[in-house]
């Protein structure tokens, strides 16, 4: 077997060194291009897949991070269209570890951190306070990116110094700007809720002077000429969640009986978002209770003479008494009578019952309700054993009507109404089989695709290039030893005179044999040139010995 590799080696090597100067160089251009296609494929299809380490990093940040995974022996490259450092994809997770035990990638921006810097012997109050107020505004940069839709931002704090007069106090104020993601927006109550982040982490800071901005220039805070508008989509916000609630409840009601799929329901709801005060006081007259009361008498008897100009007559004694029959005094002729008349006053004081009721009306009070309730048909199976769509009975309807009505809270005076109906609305749909991956989306059958790619076309190369031009070497090498043996035998039967450069086999006086090669000066040499001829030409020596084993038969 070695033999033959040998001999067939040399034949190859034979015919390409018969082949002119420019077939040489084609041949091994050739070849050498065949190569380096073959290992291309090889790595190619070898090559790992590569998935981004950490996206948005800056760039003193995305330097850091490389010069760690030069530490850590972690293969990586850099996007040429984002600039983003890509690792192997199976040893993401590993890689990020990695980083996160050496503290990277750094959070942006500075927060306290700033005040564990050395700050020198020679720091000012000024630089201190500059220090901290930068540090705050970095804290609060930080809280506010921790937020889904926020990639990054920036806070700005106006805080005024404190004085000691009242008139010449300035309150503090502050702006914030976000830089949100692509296709991301902040809803209503996650400003507000930056709002109050801010305000609340700033002493004596209120929240209608803080100032929220996006990327785009947007103010998202409300101003002062918005509020009429703001209040309105405030009210359009509860209305929708009021009539959400009551849809909930009806389909948790109704789903049992209708299945999931069977019943769809809107209710709109009349929202009085009026807001009322009222003071009412009330009496009632039944409920009565004495709180006072006062008695005065008073009795006049009478007269005591004329009266006038004090004076001589004015100033007379009154007349002697007398007895009457019944032995009373009486007054004498000429005296005045006594006083005759009395009064008496009585007053009472009642306290009524009174009742005073101060009524402030919440805005929301629901003023009308408007449930629509629409039931499919059920799937029932006919004599026939035939999957048919047969409506809901009137009496059935009526019950999940009253069950409706119980679920929304139905009040008549108010107004409201509440329609159910039975119509089809579904398909029979046949199931869904969803089939399994095929088993070439697997990841491990592509990356098996790909070396079973490699393999093919290094395959078809090695037997449409690579061997035909051997075999065509090695026909041609054996040819032109054909025709040399050939030549070499004629030689050897004529017993033509050799030249210089051929061997005798033998040492003896007559005809020698030559052989190719320079001429020997010993018999050993002679044997020891056989030997190698032997080695390196066997099948010529093969037929030299035929002739020879031919010539003397004859």
């Amino acid at each position: 077997m070695a033999t033959s590799l040998t001999t067939t080696f040399n034949q190859q090597m034979q015919g390409f060194t018969s082949l002119p100067r420019q077939s040489q160089i084609g041949l091994l251009v050739g070849v050498a291009a065949t190569i380096a296609l073959v290992v291309s494929l090889f790595i190619w299809a070898t090559r790992p897949s590569y998935a981004t380490l950490f996206p948005g990093l800056g760039e003193r940040e995305s330097a850091q991070v490389m010069e760690a995974l030069g530490r850590q022996g972690i293969n990586y490259r850099i996007d040429p269209l984002s600039g983003a450092i890509q690792v192997p994809a199976t040893r993401v997770h590993e890689a990020r570890l990695q980083m996160a035990t050496e503290g990277l990638p750094k959070d942006t921006g500075f927060g306290f951190e700033l005040m564990q810097q050395d700050q020198g012997i020679g720091t000012s109050r000024l630089v201190e306070t500059a220090r901290y107020h930068r540090a705050m505004e970095g804290e609060l940069a930080r809280s506010v990116a921790t937020l889904s839709s926020v990639e990054f931002a920036r806070v700005h704090l106006a805080q005024p110094r404190e004085s000691v007069f009242v008139r010449d106090r300035t309150k503090p104020s502050a702006s914030v700007l976000v830089n949100l993601h692509p296709g991301r927006s902040l809803t209503e109550r996650q400003v507000a809720g930056i709002v109050h982040l801010v305000s609340s982490s700033i002493p004596e800071l209120e929240p209608e002077r803080v100032t929220v901005v996006d990327q785009q220039g947007r103010l998202l805070t409300p101003r002062d000429e918005d509020e009429g508008m703001n209040l309105s989509t405030r009210n359009l916000e509860f209305t929708r969640r009021v009539e959400e609630s009551y849809v909930r409840r009806i389909m948790e009601i109704v789903t049992p009986i209708a299945g999931p799929d069977g019943v769809r329901a809107q209710v709109s709801a009349d929202l009085d978002f009026s807001r009322i005060e009222r003071t009412i006081e009330n009496y009632d007259p039944e409920l009565t209770a004495l709180r006072s009361e006062q008695l005065a008498e008073e009795e006049t008897r009478g007269n005591l003479g004329m009266m006038g100009i004090p004076g001589a007559l004015t100033n007379q004694p009154p007349a002697g008494g007398a007895l009457d029959a019944e032995g009373e005094g009486v007054l004498g002729p000429d005296g005045d009578t006594l006083p005759g008349s009395s009064s008496r006053r009585m007053t009472r004081n009642f306290e009524v019952d009174r009742t005073i009721s101060h009524v402030r009306e919440a805005p929301g009070t629901v003023r009308r309700l408007s449930v629509a309730v629409v039931l499919d048909f059920r799937d029932q199976t006919n004599e026939e054993g035939e999957l048919i769509r047969a409506p809901i009975p009137e009496e059935e309807l009526q019950r999940i009507e009253r069950l409706v009505r119980e679920a929304v809270g139905f009040d008549a005076r108010r107004g409201d109404s509440v329609n159910v109906m039975n119509a089809p609305f579904r398909m029979v749909a046949e199931t869904d089989v969803f089939p399994e991956p095929a088993i070439w989306q697997e990841p491990w059958v592509q990356d098996l695709a790909k070396l079973a790619l490699v393999a093919l076309l290094a395959l078809l190369l090695i037997l449409l290039v690579v061997r035909p031009m051997l075999k065509g070497l090695a026909a041609k090498g054996a040819s032109e030893a054909q025709t040399d043996e050939a030549g070499g035998i004629k030689q050897l039967e004529g017993g033509e005179k050799v030249g210089e450069d051929q061997l005798s086999l033998t040492h003896d006086a007559g005809d020698p044999l030559h052989l190719p090669g320079k001429k020997p000066a010993t018999y050993e040499e002679n044997l020891q040139r056989v030997r190698e001829l032997i080695k390196e030409d066997p099948k010529l020596v093969a037929q030299v010995v035929k002739n020879w084993v031919a010539d003397d038969g004859n």
